[in-house]
């Protein structure tokens, strides 16, 4: 008994020290709350640096001693000449570096808006935008809001290229089309310029098991294809009046922002790989980002911008709180058992 009591103060002990460990954690989580996370949430990186790094490496192997030294003084009187023409205000272009990896729904979107805005509160007309896009497409509204991000830069005259190593197609060329300049790799999937969509009905299932649907709307045409209830040709009918009116709207923007393509002989629904659509005007040079950024590094410094989003303080003392109070139910269910046993 008289354990039983010491290791029971014990406990208790430990269990009231947590308690009031916690009690101080979820008060500093209330006076955070009032004040957000302030931390910067954007990643600069200097590619130049980069650049610089391979060929400091490779140089180290492949070039002997007298090499060595002929490269080093060569080094030493380029930065003196650039730190010269720094001093006369001879200053290098900028280019910033933003990636876009699209999925259905253009989920990158909010990141890519919170870049372009970054980057918009120093760029100036002589520098230069660089997005390496990535997209097969996906939803109209999602890529019609991404698109509208891209026109944000053009709005303030700051050159924008776009990229493309593997796809830009439906919803992805409405954003390339955005650019004063697209680029892309030979083999890379461009175009599929169309709308597609489509709808599996159950009516027949439903029907078939006597099971009825109560369908009622305001509006003629407030449903037209359903799921569940039996289409009709009107239905049909319309439907496919809306796909061909967004099809148009499509067009449209593409012959605004790139008129030199021919938006009759691409509008097809088909895709072109980069070879071809050089010839079809929906791009301007067959070349892949890695060698215009290279070339680029040699007259530019380059940054990649990438906003990332971090959990904030009180998030992790939030995670911090629920693993404690988990340890010490375990700790608790532990000391039962023990309790129960003895």
């Amino acid at each position: 008994m008289h354990n039983f009591i010491s290791e029971y103060s014990l406990f208790l002990a430990e269990t009231l020290t947590v308690i009031a460990g916690i009690a101080s954690i979820i008060i500093l989580i209330a006076v955070l709350s009032k004040n957000k996370d302030k931390a910067l949430q954007l990643e600069v990186t200097k590619i130049n640096e980069r650049y610089d790094t391979y060929t400091e490496m490779l140089n180290a192997h492949v070039l002997n001693k007298d090499e060595l030294k002929q490269y080093a003084k060569e080094q030493k009187k380029k930065l003196k000449f650039e730190k010269k023409q720094a001093n006369k205000n001879h200053q290098r272009g900028r280019m910033f570096v933003l990636d876009f990896d699209g999925d259905i729904k253009a989920s990158a979107t909010p990141n890519l808006a919170e870049e372009i805005t970054a980057i918009l509160t120093i760029a100036k007309p002589n520098d230069e935008i660089l997005l390496r896009l990535y997209s097969a497409g996906g939803l109209v509204h999602a890529y019609g809001l991404a698109a509208s991000q891209l026109q944000r830069i053009k709005k303030h005259n700051i050159p924008l290229t776009i990229a493309v190593d593997k796809v830009a197609a439906s919803g992805g060329y409405m954003m390339a089309c955005v650019a004063d300049r697209i680029i892309a790799a030979p083999f890379s999937i461009i175009g599929s310029i169309g709308v597609v969509a489509q709808i599996p009905n159950f009516h027949r299932v439903l029907k078939k098991h006597d099971i009825d649907l109560e369908l009622i709307t305001a509006g003629q045409y407030k449903r037209t294809l359903t799921l569940f209830g039996e289409n009709t040709d009107e239905a049909r009918k319309k439907f496919a009046e809306e796909i061909n009116e967004t099809h148009q709207l499509f067009q449209n923007f593409i012959s605004e922002n790139r008129s030199q393509v021919n938006i009759e002989n691409v509008s097809t629904g088909e895709h072109w790989h980069g070879v071809q659509a050089i010839d079809l005007n929906l791009v301007d040079e067959l070349m892949t980002s890695d060698d215009y950024l290279l070339a680029a590094s040699k007259e530019k410094d380059i940054y990649e911008i990438k906003y990332c989003t971090k959990k904030s303080l009180s998030e992790k003392l939030s995670f911090l709180a629920s693993d404690t109070v988990g340890r010490l139910n375990s700790k608790l269910t532990q000391h039962v058992k023990e309790s129960e046993l003895s």
